[in-house]
């Protein structure tokens, strides 16, 4: 493990996302609230919140950090559900693996909420998005990678 106790302590906020590919017969229950297992975008959420604060128990080496805030965001549309998680932190190292796991476990989630319906729905493009702080600052995905 890195040792990071010679850094400053700077406010940092991470954002990553990933998409669940499913049917546009599932996004229609999902939109109604009407599947099988309940209210899946609402179990997602959590799924996402918990999974961000679990992450140094889930990723070897993951420097364990105080969160001070973690959103969890879900669009849908015609055929996938696009998930967004925003991890804060004040802490001597980033959050972009807080942030990253958050949003898949998100995926994982909502994949598990709508499997009797899809089997086949995926879970793709898992990503940062952006972060803030620390020494090197701000950096944004470029818009060229996918």
């Amino acid at each position: 493990m890195v040792d990071v106790s010679a850094k400053a302590v700077s406010a940092r906020l991470a954002v990553a996302a990933c998409q669940v590919n499913t049917t546009s017969t599932v996004i229609e229950l999902l939109r109604a609230g009407a599947l099988p297992k309940g209210d899946a975008l609402a179990v997602a959420r959590l799924a996402g919140i918990m999974g961000a604060k679990r992450t140094p128990d889930i990723v070897p080496l993951c420097h364990p950090i105080a969160l001070h805030g973690v959103t969890v965001d879900l669009s849908l549309s015609d055929s996938c559900v696009q998930i967004i998680c925003t991890a804060k932190t004040a802490d001597r190292t980033g959050v972009e693996m807080e942030a990253l796991t958050g949003a898949a476990a998100a995926g994982l989630a909502l994949i598990d909420m709508v499997k009797a319906v899809d089997p086949a729905a995926s879970i793709e493009r898992v990503r940062v998005l952006r972060k803030e702080g620390g020494k090197t600052g701000d950096w944004h995905r470029p818009e060229d990678r996918p």
